[in-house]
Formats: C-alpha cells, structure tokens, sequence
C-alpha cells in the first residue's frame, strides 16, 4: 500500500517589510545629505558680508564680538582694501594740492593775458592746461617765439621747473594749408612751434625728460574755422602740465 505525501505548507513570510523600509530610510538619508551639500555657506563669506551691512548701518563702527568673529583671512583681506584705500586718498590729496598751487601760479605770471583773452589756465582730467594763443608767441607762418613773449615764457617755464610733473607742449594751427620752403604743411608748422617752447623751457631749467612736443596741425580746433577770428583762436600752443599719475604720452585732446 502506497502512502501519500503530505503536501508541503508554505509558511508566509511576516517581515518582508523590513526590507522595503530599509531601502527607504536610505534613500531619504541620501536626501537630506544632497540638501545639506546644495545649502551649506560659504562661512567666511557669510561673515565679510555681515560685516559689510554692519558697518554700512552702523556708520562704520563694529562691535568687538562681531570683529571677533571674523577669521585671520577676513581681516587680512580687510587690510588690504583699507591700505588700497588709503593710498587711493593720498594720491588724490596730493592730486588737489598741485591742481591748486600750478593754477594759482600761472594765473598770477599770467594775469594780463588771461585778461585779455589771450590766455586761457583750465583744469583737464590729466592735469592743468596752459593754452596761448599763437599771435602772442609767433609771426603769422612763423615758428621762432617772438622778442615779447620770451619773458613771459620764461616765467612760466621757472615756475615749472621746480617739481617733477610731466610736460607736454602741443601745436595747433587753423586749416588754411602753409606751403614754403621752411613749413611743407601745417604739420611741420606746429611740430616747429611746439619744439620752439621746450626748447626754452629747457634753457630756463626744465629736464628736457619731463618734456614732450607734439605736433597736431588743424585736427583739434577749438571751435570750427569758418571765420577769421575762429581760426586766429584755433592757432595756439597747448601746455598741459600732468598731475601725479597722469599718463605721459602724447594722448590726444578732446575735439
């Protein structure tokens, strides 16, 4: 007699979840490190800007607890800035001072020219400018200064050789063409003019490696040459004395 066989029970497992859960908790672990990576500060960041609005609101003045917590590279970069500073206001104080005493000497060697229109003293974003008009230093076509200004520009240029400040000379001519034997063009004209006033500046005591001659025709007018009284204005010789850290080099003026 054949027995039967007892049919296997399957028992069902209870725990299963465990696993599901596992693989949950994980994963939102997972999560939350990427949130902390995506919001975490930059600290010292964090700090020079609330150091900045601090000192924005407070009008400058800071807590001890709140420079307290600046770290050594805030405050290194703190220094920094407040050296730069430092020098950026000295250099414009010393700016201002020879802006002021320059012009307050040329428009006392000056005074008589500027007076009569003959002379103009102003103030440029490199310096101070010097402009004469060209019938007060040269013969009509002429590049030799004449016996009457020597003087004045022998004044000018004792004035200016006490301090190191760059200078350049510049001439200007109206647009009517020069064509003699001396003068090609207006080119030559008032390269001629222009090399005529560093040479006596440097007679009268001026390092001719502070001195610059440029020579700019009828490119730059003052105002334009329709009329004889316009161009007798556009003639001229520029003088523009550089302030400290002005750029040296033949920039031109504005039209």
């Amino acid at each position: 007699m054949a027995l039967r066989r007892r049919k296997r029970q399957d028992h069902e497992n209870h725990e299963r979840w465990l696993i599901s859960y596992a693989d949950f908790i994980t994963l939102l672990f997972a999560f939350f490190v990427v949130m902390y990576g995506i919001s975490s500060v930059n600290e010292g960041k964090f700090k020079v800007f609330s150091y900045s609005l601090s000192e924005a609101f407070n009008g400058g003045v800071q807590s001890a607890g709140t420079v307290a917590q600046l770290t050594q590279e805030d405050l290194f970069l703190r220094s920094v800035a407040d050296r730069r500073n430092a020098r950026q206001a000295e250099a414009q104080r010393k700016r201002d001072e020879f802006v002021k005493k320059v012009t307050s000497d040329l428009n006392r060697v000056m005074g008589a020219l500027i007076k009569s229109q003959q002379v103009s003293v102003s103030q440029t974003s490199r310096g101070i400018e010097l402009e004469i008009n060209a019938s007060v230093l040269f013969e009509t076509g002429q590049a030799e200064i004449q016996t009457a200004a020597l003087g004045v520009l022998a004044e000018v240029a004792k004035l200016l050789a006490g301090d190191d400040h760059s200078i350049e000379v510049n001439g200007h001519t109206d647009d009517i063409p020069i064509h003699t034997a001396q003068f090609p063009s207006n080119w030559e004209l008032s390269s001629a003019r222009a090399s005529s006033v560093v040479r006596l500046f440097i007679e009268q005591g001026v390092s001719s490696r502070r001195l610059t001659a440029v020579g700019l025709a009828d490119n730059f007018p003052l105002v334009p040459n329709i009329t004889p009284d316009a161009r007798a204005k556009n003639r001229r010789i520029a003088i523009s004395i550089l302030a400290p850290q002005a750029e040296r080099t033949g920039a031109l003026p504005a039209q």
